[in-house]
């Protein structure tokens, strides 16, 4: 076994005292260690309290901390990418049980001075667990990708979860730095309005974000509004996920014109997912989609519009802009909309997207090959749609070819 490397990965143990997990810690150098897996097992609090200490003498843990591969190679990262795992750790473990053992594996990477990922996804530890997290969140501002997902953080729990990002950024700001946060995936946590605007803050302090995901969130108008203005501070963002939130009310469009106004502050924008959002309310043509349309992002590379009560006058909008202000599109989803067997816009897109090496997605067959690829959507290869738009597509593409949805 490679040194460097300790793995439980999926073992499915069930370890609840220091004495179950000291023989697979034993002949383990913890100075040694760049990357570590744990996830898929069951970690009590006696045995979390021994991998604390473990972890606390783990000083080569200087980058990754995450569930799935996800690498940004634009980075610089350290010559050693490390990785540790702490996904779907608390699988039958009590309430009582959860707070403890997550605080003992918190509190050791508190300190740890070069981590660059941190993942506690799959872990439904609700918000009795987040005063947990927060002192870590807040005092180590080394990291780069958070990853909080399917949590069951509820509004009362991702309002404490942004308060301590946003008191971060500005420890950072007062210290003449700049936050190092890149990446946000934040899905399933139920965060509501409730939550809404104290992201919108937290995210806009954090100037230099790439990635913002934070789909399936029962998120309303009134935090989707707050959130365009949020995200609307940060220009480097290249990818976007709002998937499965609700952009208008009663028929009033007020959060689809909030993002149609916030789209021009976004130049670097690649990927923007906006399905089941509720962007058209009888069909209308939404004016995001006229924005759009218009080049407000011209490097735009993959546009995710499933099931948003779109018809056939939003396809001939997209397709009379295929060419020129869409030029760069190499994926389209539009499945469960307003569809129509001849309609020629969609023809004319799915030649369009072929031709520079896309794909549309639309037909009843898409929908099912598209049930079969969920988790392998991102991994088209942006380097062989022509034209590139600049390194960071490249970049980019890397991104996505090593990336899943969860």
């Amino acid at each position: 076994m490679d040194s460097k490397i300790f793995t439980l990965q999926g073992k499915g143990l069930k370890l609840n005292s220091a004495a179950d997990i000291a023989p697979y810690l034993e002949n383990i150098d913890p100075a040694q260690i760049e990357e570590i897996h744990l996830g898929g097992n069951t970690i009590g609090v006696e045995a979390a309290e021994a991998l604390g200490k473990f972890l606390e003498k783990a000083v080569a843990l200087e980058a990754r901390w995450h569930a799935t591969s996800f690498e940004i190679s634009s980075w610089s990262y350290n010559a050693h990418i490390q990785t540790a795992d702490f996904a779907d750790i608390f699988t039958g473990r009590l309430i009582s049980e959860v707070p403890k053992a997550l605080g003992y594996i918190c509190d050791a990477l508190e300190t740890r001075p070069s981590l660059l990922e941190i993942d506690l996804s799959d872990n439904a530890f609700g918000s009795r667990c987040v005063h947990q997290i927060v002192p870590l969140l807040k005092n180590n501002r080394s990291f780069r990708i958070l990853r909080l997902n399917n949590n069951g953080l509820g509004p009362e729990g991702g309002q404490a979860i942004a308060n301590a990002l946003l008191e971060s950024a500005k420890t950072s700001k007062s210290e003449g730095k700049k936050s190092n946060l890149r990446v946000i995936i934040c899905g399933r946590n139920r965060l509501e309005n409730g939550s809404a605007r104290a992201w919108a803050e937290a995210l806009a302090a954090h100037g230099n974000l790439d990635a913002v995901r934070m789909p399936q969130n029962g998120i309303g108008m009134e935090g989707i509004m707050a959130l365009a203005k949020g995200l609307a501070q940060i220009p480097s963002l290249r990818h976007i996920d709002l998937q499965d939130n609700t952009f208008t009310s009663n028929g009033e469009l007020h959060g689809v014109d909030a993002w149609a106004q916030s789209l021009k502050f976004w130049p670097k924008l690649q990927i923007l997912n906006l399905s089941d959002c509720f962007l058209s309310t009888d069909g209308e043509v939404p004016r995001l989609l006229k924005v759009l349309a218009q080049g407000s992002n011209p490097g735009l590379r993959l546009l995710h519009l499933q099931n948003n009560n779109l018809d056939s006058a939003s396809f001939d909008l997209l397709a009379q802009n295929i060419g020129d202000n869409l030029k760069n599109l190499a994926l389209l989803e539009l499945q469960w909309n307003d569809l129509s067997e001849d309609d020629e816009s969609l023809e004319t897109l799915d030649l369009a997207l072929k031709a520079r090496g896309g794909k549309l997605y639309v037909t009843d067959d898409d929908e099912e090959e598209g049930e079969e690829e969920e988790e392998q959507e991102y991994e088209v290869d942006l380097r062989k749609v022509p034209p590139a738009v600049d390194k960071a597509t490249n970049d980019l593409a890397d991104l996505l070819a090593k990336t899943r949805i969860f």
